[in-house]
């Protein structure tokens, strides 16, 4: 689709890592390009507590006016990341405009409700349209595609027609 903006933020506080490449790999399945913005929080360091500094506000600029932003986190005590929080704080009511796709990574499948219950509410409350529901990987398999083709087979359908709506590509 021409002129799609595909963002990426992870809320990892180890930087590089598994949840950032499972957040990359669904963030290309549903756009078929690669994102144009990936968002490691774990880089930004104590930058993401200062509410003054220009690069995180850059950041959630660009992660607003995306077309579609897939939000990744491992599960800890049952729900996203603090650093992610940190993150989803700096957006207004309205400050989202695009797809948002909770994704969580966890241990088992213990925690499986985790993105629909903790993430999704945050990122509709920030103006992000959750049109599926949340994507929860056990950490294992996060390289397995199998462990994401079910519900890119349930998800594809609608994000990619709200995406063409969206942009104004023709089917």
């Amino acid at each position: 689709m021409t002129g799609l903006q595909v963002a990426v933020v992870v809320g990892n506080p180890k930087p590089q890592s598994r949840t950032l490449d499972a957040a990359t790999y669904v963030a290309t399945e549903l756009s078929g390009q690669a994102p144009d913005l990936v968002v490691d929080l774990a880089d930004l360091g104590a930058a993401i507590l200062d509410w003054k500094d220009e690069q995180v506000a850059e950041l959630v600029a660009g992660v607003g006016a995306a077309d579609l932003v897939v939000f990744a986190s491992p599960t800890y005590k049952g729900t996203y990341t603090g650093l992610l929080k940190l993150f989803l704080d700096r957006f207004a009511t309205d400050g989202l405009g695009g797809i948002a796709v909770p994704l969580m990574l966890g241990a088992g499948p213990g925690h499986a409700l985790a993105p629909e219950l903790t993430l999704r509410p945050v990122l509709t409350e920030i103006g992000g349209v959750v049109a599926t529901k949340g994507l929860y990987v056990v950490d294992s398999a996060y390289d397995d595609p199998a462990a994401y083709a079910h519900w890119l087979e349930l998800s594809l359908p609608t994000i990619t027609a709200l995406l063409r709506s969206r942009t104004g590509a023709s089917a």
